[in-house]
């Protein structure tokens, strides 16, 4: 019984690499918008009662490639200290966090590029916005006007990192990862310094 699991496991993820190969290429060549469930399914070699056992759409095979690799993602950065039990610091998370888009290059510069898709940019803004505010503490600036709201600060800081992923990938990643970690991070920083120096008066 466990080896029959076995092989069904081994199986899905074989079916979920062809499949998210076949979406990269075809994102490239086609377009994101131009593409179809029969186009994906026949450049993997999958058939489409494969596809839909485990996806509705292609939106819903990107969510799961995605959340997949978000959960990499978190490893990489030290979500919840690193292996030998000690809490990473902020540059070695954003060091971390390039080194996974490094790793997963084709799938964000797919999607991120001019192929690719504003709904998953969006997608992706959104679940920076969500990390980055779950690390910040609460805005100290509570009073009307402009960056008052608590999620202003997570919003700008996950759209800064979205064009920095992109502007990269697009130049076919001119620099290593913990080059361009650096610089983003120190943008962060002083994006944070400055929300910081707000006050409930502004």
């Amino acid at each position: 019984m466990e080896n029959a699991r076995g092989v069904e496991n081994v199986r899905v993820r074989r079916t979920r690499k062809l499949l998210r190969e076949a979406l990269i290429e075809l994102i490239e060549e086609r377009g994101f918008d131009r593409v179809t469930v029969g186009e994906i399914c026949a450049r993997a070699m999958v058939s489409r009662a494969a596809f839909y056992r485990n996806h509705r759409d292609k939106y819903q095979l990107v969510e799961t490639i995605f959340d997949e690799a978000v959960a990499e993602m978190l490893g990489a950065i030290g979500e919840g200290g690193g292996a030998d039990g000690t809490e990473r610091t902020p540059l070695q998370r954003w060091i971390g966090f390039y080194e996974h888009i490094d790793g997963y290059h084709r799938f964000y510069g797919a999607l991120l590029g001019r192929n690719g898709s504003p709904w998953f940019a969006d997608r992706m803004r959104a679940t920076l916005a969500g990390m980055v505010g779950a690390h910040l503490p609460p805005p100290r600036n509570q009073g009307p006007g402009p960056g008052s709201g608590p999620d202003f600060v997570p919003t700008v800081l996950a759209a800064l990192s979205v064009q920095s992923i992109a502007w990269w990938l697009e130049r076919g990643r001119p620099c290593p990862p913990r080059s361009i970690a650096v610089r983003s991070a120190r943008l962060a920083s002083a994006v944070l310094a400055e929300a910081q120096s707000w006050d409930a008066a502004w």
